[in-house]
């Protein structure tokens, strides 16, 4: 699937309002889809909670408080004692609701909440009962996933038409509870984000009777260090475990020993290093010999953060004909280069945080805009690991994987990842679609590990075949 227009797409607030102006009758027609808007979020809410009886619908001044008004007589109409709480009112009493109706802010909305309304989210908030969000958690930017103030914790939120980006970008994702896609009768429309789901999966070049163990996939894998041989074991398991043929490994002379016990079906190649037992430039031309029968490099596992290191990062980048995954200590003093191959990078937010020279709490307040600043400041395509992980290119285009499990906040996981996406590499994907790819089979082998306790990252690389099939 190298057609990215496949995937689900997630809308910003201004792609909505170009659908919506593009509905027939426009702008008279808001009215019908308001009606349709409402009804569809009480009839939501009274399947979610059917014993409820008694609701307070909060709205807004905007459409969304509009379809709030449909939603309360809808509820009235069948049966159900409503209590309207309008923002605009000096009124901020919310009664005794068995299930609060979330109407105040619509996708449009975005910075932090004024005064008054951060009252009355806090107080829904702190009312002890189910929340419905109309379209989304108010609070939540729609179009970044942003929390900038005060955001209504939903246990359900009724969207129409399509998720919207702040859906499944944290932290707005963290707000929207369940979250149930209704059909009004839009249709069309562009976006820059896209949803990378398990179909991807599906679409991985499959093996044929006429393949050798290098025809489908040889990956080079470049790492270690005394007492981190551990993660580049684990990414060239990961490598193997997801469909490579063959994988090489270059580490210091001292760390092969380790690396021999722990990675059988590998070949290892000893190189250079410094008095730590570090890796440096001394190992280029070693490296360069093995490219010719690689297809992808797996760069950073273990590697260390010596300044000798980072050199033979820099200098390697520049000059693989390889396309790359770089990792772990690979990014730590990163600078752009002028790379001749495609470059993935797969930062946490730390990581991120200290390429874009940053607070790692404002990488995590905006993960959408630093995931595309890095994008574009290096020229790469760049993976920001976590619960929404989110992969960005260089022009901006972005996927959105939310096949995580806690389970995988476990050390090594991270290196486990990169010999996912270096398999995926050497495979021919491109370097958004690898890292996506990577990124959901990664998570959805995670997901299969039972319990859901004690996972090691050695488990989900075992898992990987699983996942794959």
């Amino acid at each position: 699937m190298n057609d990215l227009s496949a995937l689900e797409p997630l809308f910003t607030s201004a792609e909505m309002c170009a659908i919506e102006e593009a509905f027939p009758g426009y702008p008279d027609s808001m009215r019908e889809l308001m009606v349709r808007a409402g009804t569809a979020a009480a009839e939501a809410a009274m399947r979610r909670f059917p014993d409820a009886k008694a609701y307070t619908v909060v709205c807004g001044g905007g459409s969304n408080g509009g379809d709030g008004l449909v939603a309360a007589d809808v509820l009235r109409s069948r049966g159900r004692e409503v209590l309207v709480v309008e923002a605009k009112s000096a009124e901020r009493e919310l009664g005794d609701p068995d299930v609060i109706v979330d109407a105040l802010f619509g996708t449009g909305f975005s910075g932090a909440p004024r005064a008054d309304a951060a009252v009355l989210i806090e107080q829904m908030n702190a009312a002890g009962v189910p929340i419905v969000s109309v379209d989304i958690a108010s609070g939540v930017d729609a179009s970044t996933g942003e929390v900038a103030g005060p955001a209504v914790e939903a246990a359900l939120t009724v969207t129409f038409y399509a998720r919207k980006v702040g859906h499944v970008v944290a932290p707005g994702r963290f707000h929207c509870g369940e979250l149930e896609i209704v059909d009004i009768g839009l249709a069309g429309g562009e976006t820059a984000c896209r949803l990378a789901g398990l179909g991807l999966l599906s679409a991985l070049p499959k093996r044929k009777e006429s393949d050798t163990k290098f025809s489908v996939g040889s990956v080079l894998v470049v790492g270690g260090s005394p007492g981190l041989s551990g993660a580049v074991c684990l990414a060239g398991e990961a490598a193997f475990r997801a469909d490579a043929g063959y994988v090489t490994v270059v580490v210091p002379r001292s760390v092969l020993p380790s690396v021999e016990l722990n990675l059988v079906e590998a070949v290892k190649r000893p190189a250079p290093e410094d008095e730590n037992g570090h890796l440096t430039a001394e190992a280029l031309p070693l490296i360069a010999e093995l490219e010719s029968r690689a297809q992808a490099l797996a760069l950073g596992p273990g590697i260390g953060r010596l300044q000798g290191t980072r050199t033979l990062v820099r200098e390697l980048l520049e000059q693989t004909t390889l396309p790359a995954v770089v990792d772990a200590d690979a990014l730590f003093g990163l600078e752009p280069g002028k790379w001749h191959s495609p470059v993935v990078l797969t930062p946490h937010a730390g990581e991120l945080a200290r390429l874009l020279g940053k607070e790692s709490a404002w990488v995590n307040e905006h993960r959408l805009a630093a995931v595309r600043e890095c994008a574009e400041r290096f020229a790469a395509v760049t993976l920001l690991k976590g619960a929404d992980t989110i992969v960005a290119s260089p022009s901006g285009e972005v996927l959105v994987c939310e096949q995580g499990t806690p389970a995988l906040a476990t050390a090594g996981s991270g290196d486990v990842l990169t010999g996912v996406i270096a398999s995926f590499l050497a495979k021919g994907l491109e370097p958004q679609l690898a890292a996506a790819t990577g990124a959901v089979a990664h998570g959805r082998a995670a997901q299969l590990i039972e319990p859901q306790v004690g996972v090691v990252a050695g488990d989900v690389a075992r898992m990987l075949p699983r996942a794959l099939a």
